[in-house]
């Protein structure tokens, strides 16, 4: 495994190659290994282990960024001439800033405490406990008369950033994941977990869960489609909501193309929506820095409904500063949320945290208290209709039920839906606790279940 020792080697070893103003290094990867099953069976087991060394260079006002995956002197040297041969022929960058110093990497501060996110359990599990792990949820499968399929996967990644102006950052962290899905004749149920420290994770509950789903959403009828009240759990949520959080940024509120544009600092959600992006949570995860290496800050994006701030790397904060925008963008500043650079996205928010209403209701308790509602599991497939007033459609997927007189009655046929984001955080009108979500349309947040009036529903599926 990749240390800190030999990421500062290979970056004194670039350093000699280079003849550039100045040299950054960005050196990502690590270990990978996942089994796979479909139709109760294991059908993939595989693992690699890969690091990308990435040389951005700067020349007269110029940038260009090179990758190997070789550390040899011969590989490092050609990668450092290959990025100083595109920088050359770049046209000069006028918003380009020097690459990034201590002191501005930082913000001159002490170190934030960041949770520890490498768990040796995690990185010790061997294919023979990933296949104990899939043999428990194939055996929940048997026992309800079911067909499973899924993933167990388990992986160690390192992040460096090291460049000419002193800057050294590093993170190192450990993830696992199970997904499972449980296929019945005419129904399926699914679930999914992530985290850290694979102990947090149990494959026969997840399997279990699913497995119930699948079973009770069996004889799917069918409703017309409309709005209803519906019921989403956490990785439905997070499925949805991640459609907007790209537009959180500085870089996309410059070039016009946010929903956020003549937005900031007015009301577009519900007084219970408040969210920031702090990736020092502890149900979060990921660097506590940036592609230009960047100390990450927390970032209120929105409180009681109300849009406050946007995120920003160097350059987009640097520009906004320069327009009649500043006045409207929030609190603008290099806030640590920079891609690495050259790129054309500029930034966005990746640790985002709903903050609850303080008054959480289990899913449950929110099917106690509908009087004729739709319960949804998940959703998928997932596009944007109009990005400017952030109008999303999709499907509902793998345990779709109706709700009537405080109970779960049966599984419903699945829906298209076409729904304004806006609207559904403003028509919120019960929260879980926030917990760690994973889906498949967008990246894992921390968020709750929640209650949504009038959610638009348009078309019923076959299935």
């Amino acid at each position: 495994m990749f240390d800190q020792s030999k990421a500062h080697d290979v970056f004194d070893r670039i350093k000699k190659h280079s003849t550039a103003d100045d040299v950054e290094v960005l050196i990502v990867g690590g270990r990978n290994a996942l089994t796979r099953f479909a139709n109760n069976t294991i059908t993939q087991n595989v693992a690699e282990e890969n690091y990308e060394i990435s040389v951005r260079t700067v020349v007269d006002g110029r940038t260009a960024r090179a990758t190997t995956n070789k550390f040899d002197d011969e590989s490092l040297r050609r990668v450092v001439q290959a990025s100083e041969r595109l920088a050359k022929v770049q046209d000069a960058d006028p918003d380009l800033l020097p690459i990034v110093t201590v002191a501005e990497a930082t913000g001159g501060n002490a170190p934030a405490a960041i949770p520890s996110r490498h768990f040796a359990r995690t990185v010790a599990v061997g294919p023979q406990e990933r296949a104990s792990g899939v043999e428990s949820m194939v055996a929940v499968a048997h026992k309800h008369g079911h067909t499973s399929a899924g993933v167990y996967a388990v992986s160690e990644h390192v992040e460096a950033l090291l460049n000419s102006r002193g800057v050294s950052a590093w993170h190192t962290q450990s993830h696992a994941e199970v997904s499972v899905t449980m296929l019945a004749r005419d129904s399926s149920g699914w679930q999914k977990s992530n985290s850290p420290d694979v102990d947090q994770i149990d494959p026969a509950r997840l399997a279990e869960v699913a497995a119930e789903k699948a079973s009770s959403s069996a004889g799917p009828k069918e409703i017309p489609p409309g709005k209803y009240t519906v019921i989403f759990e956490p990785s439905a949520v997070q499925d949805i909501v991640g459609f907007m959080f790209w537009d959180f940024s500085g870089l996309s509120l410059l070039d016009q193309r946010s929903f956020l544009t003549d937005r900031v600092g007015k009301k577009l959600f519900g007084d219970n929506i408040s969210v920031y992006d702090d990736v020092y949570h502890p149900l979060q995860s990921g660097a506590p820095f940036d592609g230009e290496g960047v100390r990450r800050a927390r970032v209120e994006l929105i409180r009681n409904g109300v849009v406050r701030n946007l995120v920003y790397s160097r350059g987009s904060a640097a520009r906004m500063c320069k327009t009649e925008l500043a006045a409207q963008a929030g609190d603008v500043r290099a806030t640590g949320h920079g891609f690495p650079l050259p790129n054309e996205m500029g930034e966005a928010p990746l640790n985002i945290v709903f903050a609850g209403d303080g008054a959480a209701k289990s899913v449950d308790q929110m099917v106690a208290e509908t009087e004729r509602g739709i319960l949804v599991t998940r959703l998928w497939y997932i596009r944007e209709v109009d990005p400017y007033e952030k109008i999303v459609t999709g499907m509902t997927r793998d345990g779709t039920f109706l709700v009537e007189n405080g109970k779960v009655r049966n599984g419903l046929l699945n829906f298209r839906f076409n729904q304004s984001l806006p609207e559904m955080l403003s028509n919120v009108e019960a929260m879980g606790e926030p917990v760690r979500a994973s889906g498949e349309e967008s990246f894992d947040m921390v968020v709750p279940a929640m209650k949504v009036r009038d959610f638009n529903f348009t078309e019923v599926t076959k299935f």
